[in-house]
């Protein structure tokens, strides 16, 4: 997605007042909006960087799109799998319920509950409690 089309649409999204501004708690929300995925730590240190730390233009929203490295590419699948099996001292292919939300919400970019909630809908789960990981990166990275 790079067309300015696409940029002008998704500002508008969030300009719900049509003053052609959009309040700087939304920007990470608009980058995604594009393509990019931002870390939280980069979203706040590009609040930091506004011109107006409350508000931003279409401009200056244009100018963060086009930032370097803004779109970065994803981890491949064997990358996230390999980050959890950090956890699988094992070597099975599973990991604990609790123990994925506890990764989740207390690790890296933490989620919060609801979007952990969110993730874990239709993700199967044995009887004693354990999800497979390969499984479980696969369909996130299929959504």
């Amino acid at each position: 997605m790079s067309s300015n089309k696409t940029y002008k649409d998704a500002f508008a999204l969030f300009d719900k007042k049509g003053t052609g501004k959009v309040s700087s708690h939304d920007l990470g929300d608009l980058l995604r909006a594009v393509g990019q995925n931002p870390t939280l730590a980069e979203i706040q240190s590009l609040i930091a960087d506004l011109p107006d730390h409350n508000e931003l233009d279409f401009d200056t929203y244009v100018k963060v799109i086009n930032r370097p490295d803004g779109f970065k590419p994803l981890g491949t699948t064997e990358d996230y799998i390999r980050g959890f099996q950090v956890f699988d001292k094992n070597l099975t292919g599973f990991i604990g319920l609790g123990e994925l939300k506890y990764i989740l919400t207390s690790i890296g970019e933490k989620l919060t509950e609801e979007e952990v909630n969110e993730l874990l809908k239709g993700v199967n789960v044995t009887e004693d409690g354990n999800v497979d990981y390969v499984e479980f990166v696969k369909a996130i990275l299929s959504q």
